[in-house]
């Protein structure tokens, strides 16, 4: 077996959706049916989502549970992945204070996930008091800042070689790495380096929303979620972005930027073209036609509902019978915690030991100021 160790995990700031999907978790569904790893832990990240939720605690505590279920339905198997939650294993927020000795200010600053939120709540400087002053603004929490720290805590504390991410987390993974190789070489080899595992497909890399807006995200209201009903995605497909330009199905279209079409990138297969749409034998044929004109929107977007479906009735179908039965989720989370925090606190143990902490466990260093005060005497 691969001495691999895959950990991934997502914020509980809501249910799990589609972008989610194509971006990590259905490739922790195909490493964990591969089984080419010796250790697959999956987090619910509640206690990074409190970074910037910490005034709406009962948001991530309720999405705790959504995103277990989310987990479950798309087929994580907890037989075969350690499925836990974060903010249950006291040791990672150990391990993420002796990592902030390793960073500086100036370095989470340049960080471009900590960057983007502080330019967001409208200030560029991390220790700009000014916003605290503002009641319509709020500074920039130091949870949110340290985020990297911590993410890195969470990597390095299940000495995980692999990170299954979408492209949005490269600047994280590479400030893990950085964090491993400067303890390592004040301390000596303690922890593992990190490598990121991108989606194969790129345009998975950062799904649009339906809006045809950049980012998929639940704040934005442009999501398609992974437990939305048949008749709710309807609704969203059917509304979905296309090309401004196509007024009649006579006019010839662009695929650029056109959500319909970026969606079928990353979930057709050519397979469902003889399932669903045997017009086509392949997207490109689809593409070459609506780029002449002749092919309408509507159509185009029935062919994606029913790929969507396709992808989404089972998951439907397998949440509906986890949700027959909570209280045997949250105890199957609460064994994931168990055997999550027994691996962490090994890490935890020989990071004390290599920073010389392990004051109690060090016979020798007992024994020697034993053997300096006794001759003293």
């Amino acid at each position: 077996m691969s001495e691999k160790v895959i950990l991934t995990g997502d914020r509980p700031t809501g249910r799990l959706h589609i972008g989610h999907y194509v971006g990590s978790l259905r490739r922790r569904v195909e490493l964990q049916n591969a089984g080419d790893f010796r250790k697959m832990f999956v987090f619910i990240a509640d206690a990074q989502a409190l970074t910037d939720n910490i005034d709406n605690p009962e948001k991530v505590r309720q999405n705790v549970i959504e995103v277990a279920l989310d987990y479950l339905a798309a087929g994580l198997d907890p037989q075969k992945v350690t499925l836990f939650i974060q903010s249950q294993i006291p040791e990672l927020c150990e391990l993420s204070f002796y990592f902030m000795d390793m960073v500086s200010v100036a370095r989470l600053q340049r960080n471009p996930t900590v960057k983007n939120e502080m330019i967001l709540r409208g200030f560029h400087n991390a220790t700009d008091e000014s916003a605290e002053a503002d009641d319509n603004r709020r500074g920039l929490p130091v949870g949110f800042f340290t985020y990297p720290i911590s993410q890195a805590a969470d990597i390095t504390a299940f000495k995980a070689t692999t990170v299954p991410a979408g492209a949005d987390q490269k600047p994280m993974i590479e400030q893990a790495v950085e964090i491993v190789r400067r303890f390592n070489s004040i301390y000596g080899e303690t922890l593992v380096e990190p490598q990121i595992m991108l989606p194969e497909n790129s345009v998975c890399m950062r799904l649009p929303g339906t809006d045809g807006k950049a980012k998929m995200s639940k704040s934005l209201g442009n999501c398609i979620y992974l437990s939305e009903t048949p008749e709710e995605m309807h609704r969203k497909v059917f509304s979905m972005y296309t090309d401004p330009l196509h007024l009649n199905v006579s006019d010839p279209g662009h695929v650029e930027g056109n959500a319909v079409f970026t969606y079928l990138d990353a979930f057709c297969k050519d397979e469902d073209f003889a399932l669903y749409l045997p017009d086509y034998a392949c997207l490109d044929e689809m593409k070459e036609h609506y780029m002449r004109g002749g092919l309408g929107d509507v159509k185009c977007k029935k062919f994606l509902e029913k790929i969507l479906n396709a992808i989404l009735d089972p998951m439907r179908a397998r949440r509906a019978e986890y949700e027959k039965d909570i209280p045997a989720i949250y105890d199957m989370l609460r064994k994931g915690c168990e055997d999550a925090r027994e691996t962490a606190a090994q890490t935890l143990s020989e990071v004390r030991r290599a920073m010389k902490i392990n004051y109690f466990e060090d016979m020798d260093l007992i024994r020697e100021q034993s053997e300096k005060y006794s001759k003293s005497l």
